[in-house]
């Protein structure tokens, strides 16, 4: 049961994060000069919500960080019960 629950968390928590970040990362390309800031936060990832943020585009980050989160603690519940 426990590795189901762990399973979810991974699933889960990776799809939401690469969703939100590609979707932070558009929404900066298209919508806020200057646009290369989008590019560079596609890849390099901690820049995303950090720009995100600053423009205004809270509730995308709070999700992105979130995901991450469970993403994360499902990593280290994953990792330490092997």
């Amino acid at each position: 049961m426990l590795d189901a629950v762990v399973l979810g968390m991974l699933v889960v928590g990776f799809a939401t994060l690469v969703t939100t970040h590609v979707a932070l990362s558009f929404a900066l390309l298209f919508f806020h000069p200057p646009r290369w800031r989008g590019l560079v936060a596609l890849v390099v990832p901690v820049l995303a919500p950090f720009w995100g943020w600053r423009e205004g585009r809270r509730k995308t980050v709070i999700l992105w960080g979130t995901a991450a989160l469970v993403y994360g603690v499902g990593f280290l519940i994953a990792t330490l019960t092997v």
